[in-house]
């Protein structure tokens, strides 16, 4: 077998960041010279990830080709910038839909449906099949949850099997555990991590590996107490610490030879030298950064923030190439009111509204897009961001009291933003337009002086769109429709009487990295900047 697998478990608690450890080992592995994927196995039983509440479980991320995942898919994209698929997003309700939908195919030839071995078999189907679409020579799998959950189960008795099926050199395993620090005690406590271990190997499976989380350094007999009760060797033992910038994290590890030591157990000798001084250089440019721009982001809820994780992680990309620290003021569009909205905004030098998830908080989103545009605050829409845009114009501008979009006002008599026709489908829903399509950006625009090209690529997610019959109208009181799709369906406007005043239909916050941050947030931020001196 030419591809070789990592399994990455968690155990004590969730959220030890699981997730960026392992897209950090990825983007080692990627620098020794080996193309490397991610993969997610999620235990919820969800089927359909896009229908997931962002609300509850953080945003919808969408991949190139148009699959709707789980938002840890953009850290693995932003950590290993290598663009993931719709394999790369796993969860038990895709696995246990697949085989119920093959034993009615009567592909299973009448057999009992079992656990073991046709749930295992579909869950290891797709570890081949995310290796065979992205040729990768090295497979990076998160197992989500943490050992001992009863829904994580099959993931873990199918990776289990992967070691026999696979090989022993091109299977490894590695576990992270929180290790605490008890300031009564003043000391580390390693009995978390032993049980932790215990129970994964109770399921079969030994770790080679084992990356302690910990709030402070872990001294060398603490780790040597581990490797003993835990059966790892002492330098298979590592430490994933609290750091103030996330990215030193990449550095960390590999300043304890991690990378290295996966190299040793799959008999690969490196591909080439190693280079993290583009690392090296940006943690140093921000830990350089001085000065901060305050950012508005309006939402109809603002509990969960990570339901906009994206685009908060584009304007720190942003901030970094500005040499900006990026601060955001989150404000509840449903408590936007003519008489509060000057002393909300008073201390914000730009303003975002994102893509929604509701039909709450409209009236809110529509005065800010009014105080924007009437005050000359850098205005900045992103899909639903884009309609009310549209929506507000119409209402204040064009003086059609009743404009609307279709997906709120069914029956409206002035359907500004229009449902999607179909012969924009990239066939994945024929009601939605999905992942990555072509744009046409027009000359002598922003958005032409932005990205410097006629034609972009950009990641899209949504329904509905400008309806075309107001397209003259909007032109005549001075809105610039600045790039399109290929059927000449609008995909940005902008309003050249202000400083920066744009709105884009689809999601650039989804490509953005960062040691590549987007242009449309970099400029956002040099207007900022530059109105500021």
């Amino acid at each position: 077998m030419g591809t070789k697998f990592i399994f990455v478990t968690g155990g004590v608690v969730s959220s030890l960041g699981k997730g960026i450890m392992a897209s950090s080992v990825g983007q080692l592995l990627k620098k020794q010279g080996f193309k490397v994927t991610m993969q997610k196995f999620e235990p919820y039983i969800n089927v359909d990830t896009g229908l997931m509440s962002p609300a509850q479980h953080g945003e919808i991320f969408v991949t190139n080709d148009g699959a709707e995942t789980d938002l840890d898919l953009g850290h693995y994209e932003r950590f290993l910038d290598e663009n993931l698929n719709k394999h790369s997003s796993v969860s038990t309700g895709k696995i246990y839909s697949a085989v119920i939908e093959k034993e009615k195919q009567g592909r299973y030839d009448g057999a009992t449906i079992q656990v073991i071995p046709h749930i295992t078999d579909e869950i290891k189907s797709r570890l081949l099949k995310v290796a065979k679409k992205t040729n990768a020579d090295i497979v990076i799998t998160e197992v989500g949850g943490t050992v001992g959950d009863i829904e994580s189960l099959p993931f873990l008795e199918a990776i289990r099997q992967a070691r026999k099926d696979f090989g022993y050199e091109n299977t490894l395993y590695i576990h992270t555990t929180l290790v605490p620090f008890l300031k009564a005690a003043n000391e580390i406590k390693t009995k978390p991590t032993q049980h932790s271990v215990k129970e994964l190997m109770s399921l079969g499976i030994s770790p080679d590996m084992i990356v302690l989380r910990s709030e402070e350094s872990i001294e060398k007999a603490n780790k040597e107490k581990i490797a003993r009760f835990c059966d790892v060797p002492n330098n298979k033992i590592f430490e994933s610490v609290d750091v103030e910038i996330i990215y030193e994290m990449i550095l960390n590890l590999k300043k304890q030879k991690i990378d290295d030591e996966i190299l040793k157990h799959f008999k690969l000798k490196p591909k080439a030298k190693p280079d993290l001084s583009e690392w090296e250089d940006l943690i140093l440019k921000i830990q350089q950064i001085k000065e901060t721009v305050r950012v508005g982001i309006i939402s109809e809820s603002i509990s969960l923030h990570d339901q906009y994780l994206s685009v908060f992680e584009s304007l720190k990309h942003a901030g970094f190439q500005t040499n900006r620290s990026v601060e955001v003021k989150w404000i509840d569009s449903e408590h936007l009111t003519e008489e509060n909205i000057k002393s909300k905004f008073k201390d914000v030098e730009g303003i975002i509204i994102p893509g929604g998830f509701s039909s709450q908080g409209l009236t809110g989103k529509l005065l800010a897009i009014k105080h924007a545009r009437e005050n000359n605050i850098p205005f900045f829409g992103i899909c639903l961001g884009f309609q009310l845009t549209a929506i507000e114009f119409a209402r204040n501008v064009l003086d059609i009291k009743g404009a609307t979009s279709r997906e709120f006002v069914p029956n409206t008599k002035f359907p500004v933003i229009e449902a999607i026709s179909k012969q924009n489908t990239n066939g994945v829903n024929n009601r939605e337009k999905l992942g990555l399509h072509e744009i046409n950006v027009i000359k002598d625009t922003l958005m032409y002086d932005i990205y410097k090209k006629d034609l972009i690529e950009e990641r899209h997610r949504h329904s509905y769109e400008l309806n075309l019959k107001y397209k003259k109208s909007f032109e005549k009181a001075g809105l610039v429709f600045s790039a399109e799709s290929k059927s000449g369906k609008v995909e940005a406007l902008e309003y050249p009487e202000n400083d920066f005043f744009l709105a884009v239909q689809y999601h650039p916050e989804f490509i953005s990295r960062p040691l590549r941050a987007h242009p449309l947030f970099v400029k956002f931020l040099e207007v900022i900047i530059k109105r500021n001196k």
